[in-house]
């Protein structure tokens, strides 16, 4: 065994270096237009705007920054139409319409490992010191880390990943291309195709039902499954709670952060996102495209509709409208929020000058 370097010396990569492109390339990755410069310059990495010198690539998109905008030393620069005159002389402006997902993009192309959890053991197949039930049906070419442990029955799809220490039950379902993080458990539940689970996820477990009473409180059997659509994420340390008489659904391309808890019975559409330690209770419903700031609280059984947008740390007790900005306790039309929140300031300024 090594004794360990000294901390100051030690500089750790997890990441290997980008591989050197040129400005031409990451405009064709981005969908952006080089508006002048030299298009063959080399990009050799990313960086933020403050630290941004020759060889890196940056971008801006609040405007906040401006500022560092002003100084950069980068050789390139992800910008929008409204800020594109700001690009100082010597920096290559690449417009975009959205030049965050734009650098999302580029991101994804230079540092593809970096897209979902990392292997710890650097194991290429099934390690000898997992445990895989014989019944299991594995498709070509998964992995399954050390300690991993594979249930009865299990499907997992071709390209999926299994990491330390996670755990399958049986008869679930896995599809292809998904990654289970390390110490993960998974039971009564199906996954669609590149599902992305953080470490130590929970899905599947008890739903909280209880039929309360003054003599005690009766445990009710949870009887129903967790079922997560095609590009899913769930972030660390997040439990799916499974169905108590129906399923616990989260619809394709729903992104859930960190530490959220969704109850038994809730129905999660298409493509929400939901920000971290969020609570959802029992049987409520998110529609399509639904977002919810972090730590925001919904009551059990009410709708949240299409669009609708939720501001961090609101509890929704009641149905909210499609498309509409939420925000407060009760959560209520974000405008109406503002108005009742000056409206109280002013009020407690008063009382102050008495």
């Amino acid at each position: 065994m090594t004794e360990p370097s000294n901390q100051s010396e030690v500089s750790p990569v997890f990441f290997p270096e980008a591989r050197s492109i040129t400005v031409k390339q990451v405009a064709e990755w981005a969908g952006a237009e080089i508006v002048r410069g030299d298009s063959e310059l080399a990009i050799t990495g990313v960086a933020p705007l403050d630290e941004g010198v020759p060889g890196t690539l940056v971008f801006i998109d609040n405007p906040k920054y401006l500022d560092q905008l002003e100084n950069t030393k980068a050789t390139a620069c992800l910008v929008s139409k409204k800020h594109v005159d700001k690009v100082p002389d010597g920096v290559v402006p690449l417009l975009a319409k959205e030049p965050y997902r734009s650098l999302a993009k580029v991101l994804a192309e230079l540092y593809p490992t970096a897209m979902r959890p990392l292997p710890v053991t650097g194991e290429t197949a099934i390690s000898p010191r997992a445990y895989v039930e014989e019944s299991a049906q594995l498709g070509e070419g998964v992995v399954v880390e050390t300690g991993a442990v594979i249930g009865a029955h299990v499907v997992i799809g071709a390209g999926s990943r299994v990491g330390p220490n996670a755990v399958i039950a049986a008869n679930c379902q896995l599809g292809d291309d998904c990654s289970i993080g390390a110490n993960s458990s998974l039971q009564h539940a199906v996954l669609g195709d590149r599902v992305i689970i953080h470490p130590s996820v929970s899905i599947g477990q008890d739903g909280f039902g209880f039929a309360m009473g003054p003599g005690g409180h009766i445990k009710v059997p949870q009887m129903g499954r967790v079922v997560l659509g095609n590009d899913v994420e769930i972030g660390a340390g997040s439990c799916i709670d499974r169905g108590a008489n129906r399923d616990t659904t989260v619809g394709d391309g729903t992104k859930i952060d960190n530490q959220v808890q969704v109850g038994h019975n809730v129905n999660i559409g298409k493509h929400c996102v939901i920000v971290s330690q969020v609570g959802i209770s029992g049987s409520s419903t998110l529609e399509d495209y639904v977002v919810l700031g972090g730590q925001a609280g919904v009551s059990g059984h009410v709708r949240i509709g299409m669009g609708a947008q939720v501001a961090g740390v609101s509890a929704v007790h009641d149905d909210l409208a499609p498309g509409g900005r939420y925000g407060g306790v009760p959560a209520r039309p974000i405008r109406e929020w503002f108005k009742e929140m000056t409206a109280l300031r002013r009020l407690t300024a008063q009382g102050g000058k008495k």
